[in-house]
Protein backbone atom coordinates (compact mmCIF):
# COMPACT_ATOMS: atom_id res chain seq x y z
CA UNK A 1 0.00 0.00 0.00
CA UNK A 2 1.13 4.00 -0.68
CA UNK A 3 1.18 6.40 1.58
CA UNK A 4 -1.24 7.86 -0.38
CA UNK A 5 -3.96 5.02 -0.01
CA UNK A 6 -3.49 4.65 3.90
CA UNK A 7 -4.39 7.97 4.24
CA UNK A 8 -7.34 8.04 2.05
CA UNK A 9 -8.23 5.18 4.35
CA UNK A 10 -7.53 7.09 7.19
CA UNK A 11 -9.62 10.17 6.10
CA UNK A 12 -13.05 7.82 5.05
CA UNK A 13 -12.77 6.69 8.55
CA UNK A 14 -12.60 10.35 10.13
CA UNK A 15 -15.18 11.70 8.10
CA UNK A 16 -18.17 8.44 8.85
CA UNK A 17 -16.15 9.46 12.82
CA UNK A 18 -17.38 12.69 12.51
CA UNK A 19 -20.75 12.42 11.39
CA UNK A 20 -23.26 13.55 14.60
CA UNK A 21 -26.14 10.54 13.78
CA UNK A 22 -24.07 8.00 16.01
CA UNK A 23 -26.07 8.77 19.65
CA UNK A 24 -21.97 8.84 21.19
CA UNK A 25 -21.33 12.33 19.11
CA UNK A 26 -24.47 13.79 18.84
CA UNK A 27 -23.48 16.55 21.85
CA UNK A 28 -20.19 17.50 20.26
CA UNK A 29 -20.93 20.51 18.26
CA UNK A 30 -18.68 21.31 15.04
CA UNK A 31 -15.68 20.76 16.64
CA UNK A 32 -14.73 17.15 14.80
CA UNK A 33 -15.69 17.99 11.49
CA UNK A 34 -13.43 21.11 11.31
CA UNK A 35 -11.13 19.13 12.44
CA UNK A 36 -12.00 16.76 9.91
CA UNK A 37 -12.17 20.11 7.04
CA UNK A 38 -9.45 20.90 8.24
CA UNK A 39 -7.53 17.27 7.75
CA UNK A 40 -9.14 17.11 4.31
CA UNK A 41 -7.91 21.19 3.08
CA UNK A 42 -4.12 19.89 4.08
CA UNK A 43 -4.17 16.75 2.38
CA UNK A 44 -5.59 18.56 -0.45
CA UNK A 45 -3.11 21.44 -0.52
CA UNK A 46 -0.06 18.67 -0.01
CA UNK A 47 -2.00 16.69 -2.94
CA UNK A 48 -1.60 19.85 -5.25
CA UNK A 49 1.84 20.55 -4.14
CA UNK A 50 2.91 17.19 -4.99
CA UNK A 51 4.10 16.08 -1.78
CA UNK A 52 2.04 12.90 -1.56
Amino acid sequence: MTLGTILLIILILILLGVIPAWPHSRGWGYGPSGIAGTVVIILLILLLLGKI
